[in-house]
């Protein structure tokens, strides 16, 4: 058996989203990810995720997945997500490797898939060291 590397690479990121997502193909738009250009400690990095969804029963969010590219495990987050939940919007914080590519993916109700991503520079204290 051989050691897994200590981080993902994004070929395994888009792995886990065609695994997330199936045959379905991430639009741009109606998802707005904030977090900063560049943290400069990569240990806790604030980050929002709001998506413009009108949260009926007819019309709603089903999850938002939060991937990095290059952590040790891309998946940083999953939220499942109801009418009851009346917006779509979810903040956190999480730990960034190093310098790398953030994505939020949002699984919609009707099938939809939308995306936003963002390249964040960590300039200390990433989790790889």
């Amino acid at each position: 058996m051989l050691p897994h590397p200590a981080k993902a690479t994004p070929a395994e990121a888009e792995a886990l989203i065609a695994k997330l997502v199936g045959h379905a193909k991430p639009a741009a738009g109606r998802v707005k990810l904030q977090l900063p250009q560049i943290a400069e400690d990569g240990n806790s990095v604030e980050f929002s995720v709001a998506v413009d969804s009108p949260m009926t029963e007819k019309d709603y969010v089903k999850s938002i997945h939060v991937i990095a590219e290059q952590n040790p495990f891309p998946e940083v987050a999953t939220f499942f997500l109801s009418p009851a939940n009346g917006k779509a919007s979810v903040t956190m914080r999480m730990r960034l490797a190093k310098t790398q590519k953030v994505r939020a993916l949002a699984l919609m109700s009707d099938g939809s898939v939308f995306e936003a991503q963002q390249d964040v520079k960590v300039t200390i204290g990433g989790c790889g060291g």
